[in-house]
């Protein structure tokens, strides 16, 4: 049964787990202990016994996790044993290589459409997509079942953007704007802030370097 009350540390590691156990998926393995999980996570084995416990703990003691299983038990807690319908919004460099990068559908992430509201690139296609222009957003996502916005346009253009999202009862938005997004609680945001992450990086380094 799964800990209601779930940190979002943990939750923000299950994707690495997740991403882990599909690499020994592919190399065959059928179970693996939580001490060689460690070994390959670089993370101690009673926090990663820890966190599987918050959902139930998946494992046999003296035989390890069942590998499958236990991928697709953290898939189901992800939602990604359901299908998610995306748009993105913003056709720029960043907005493009999302719309061509595959990974997204072997996850249940399909991007249905693609927006901006640049009059020289609305009409051109983007792996056989035609971008469309953000004044016919709102019928699109109600026509097509949409529940994930991706934003990767100027702040400006985001803040606008989400006020139309909001009106839509989009389910969540992965904001890659320089900028927090006001939305109601129904709605969920994950912020990827590019610069940020970068500045972490340099902070790293310098803190290295004295």
């Amino acid at each position: 049964m799964q800990d209601k009350n779930i940190s979002q540390v943990v939750i923000s590691r299950l994707p690495r787990y997740f991403r882990y156990l599909g690499d020994l998926k592919d190399e065959g393995f059928e179970r693996i202990s939580s001490g060689e999980l460690s070994k390959r996570m670089n993370v101690t084995a009673s926090q990663i016994r820890q966190d599987f416990n918050h959902f139930g703990g998946f494992g046999q003691q003296g035989y390890g996790y069942n590998v499958n299983y236990l991928y697709e038990e953290i898939g189901k807690i992800l939602g990604l044993d359901k299908r998610h319908n995306l748009i993105i919004v913003g056709a720029g460099n960043l907005g493009q290589a999302l719309a061509n990068y595959m990974n997204f559908e072997k996850r249940g992430f399909f991007v249905k459409g693609i927006f901006d509201c640049n009059s020289e690139i609305i009409g051109k296609k983007v792996r056989g997509m035609t971008i469309m222009d953000t004044k016919d957003l709102a019928p699109f996502i109600k026509e097509n079942n949409i529940d994930i916005a991706v934003l990767t346009l100027p702040k400006q253009g985001a803040v606008e953007i989400a006020k139309t999202l909001v009106s839509c009862n989009i389910s969540g938005i992965w904001n890659f704007a320089h900028c927090d997004l006001e939305v109601p609680d129904s709605i969920n945001v994950e912020n990827v802030h590019l610069s940020d992450s970068l500045m972490k990086l340099s902070f790293k380094i310098h803190e290295n370097e004295n």
